[in-house]
């Protein structure tokens, strides 16, 4: 049968609709960003572990919609950029190597601070039982990558960071990308932020030698927070504290972790 215009028509029609969709910003974005795979490969690495610590998750898998998120934040971009901080250089990552930002383990980001293992990000985040609705209060914004995996699940990040330079410097990213729900300080962390409070949800990542009563003040009846506790420089103990409905504190530790320590002001 010979071909007529009206059974071309659709085809080139729908040869177009291929080729603008290709063309768009959204398509490019994402063809263009040589990140896509090992941030998959960084989410199955996450699922792994997360099946061999039922206990620390509460006996059930990890939050479909934290590992969505960490699917699509960009964890390099969260890492010192050349010359932004002076560092050995075997602890640089260049632009040839950013690629390790996506491995399972945490990063140099100067001052002495690290950018958190993704599995702990994932559990931490996990942990905090995050709705729309938050605000969600986070001591030691460090690199910033955190807040950012906290910014799409919640209604308010509020983050502090002790460090100015870090503090900067994270703000910036959030600002470049466009997480526009953070909200930063520059402050002592363990006395929280009550100007930004009460909070739904806490999380601290540094390790505190104890649970400091301002963050447990400034949590919600009903609320959570998620920290490790334990003496610096060695093994400590992810720590959960659940605030009742009635006010009563309750804690557990669920995992053995090593945090940096949190710095205090002096």
């Amino acid at each position: 049968m010979k071909d007529t215009p009206m059974f071309r028509q659709p085809f080139i029609l729908f040869q177009v609709i291929v080729i603008l969709l290709s063309l768009s910003p959204v398509a490019q974005a994402i063809s263009d960003d040589p990140y896509t795979e090992p941030r998959a490969k960084m989410i199955e690495t996450i699922v792994a572990h997360a099946r061999f610590s039922g206990e620390a998750l509460e006996g059930g898998p990890l939050d479909p919609r934290v590992l969505q998120v960490m699917r699509t934040v960009p964890r390099h971009a969260f890492l010192p950029k050349a010359g932004e901080v002076e560092m050995p250089w075997w602890q640089r990552l260049t632009g040839d190597d950013l690629a390790r930002a996506y491995s399972d383990r945490p990063l140099p980001i100067g001052y002495g601070q690290t950018i958190s293992q993704p599995f702990i990000v994932a559990l931490m985040t996990h942990l905090l039982r995050t709705e729309a609705g938050h605000t969600v209060l986070e001591i030691g914004t460090g690199s910033g990558y955190q807040a950012a995996v906290l910014s799409p699940l919640v209604k308010r990040v509020c983050t502090i960071e002790i460090i100015p330079e870090l503090a900067v410097r994270a703000a910036a990213r959030h600002a470049e990308i466009g997480y526009a729900n953070i909200e930063a300080s520059t402050a002592d962390g363990y006395l929280g932020w009550p100007e930004c409070g009460p909070f739904d949800s806490i999380v601290v990542t540094a390790a505190a030698s104890h649970i400091p009563p301002p963050l447990v003040q400034q949590l919600k009846p009903g609320g959570r927070m998620v920290i490790p506790v334990g003496p610096q420089f060695t093994v400590q103990h992810m720590t959960i504290v659940d605030k009742g409905t009635d006010g009563r504190v309750t804690t557990r530790q669920v995992l053995p972790v090593s945090f940096v320590p949190l710095v205090r002001a002096e």
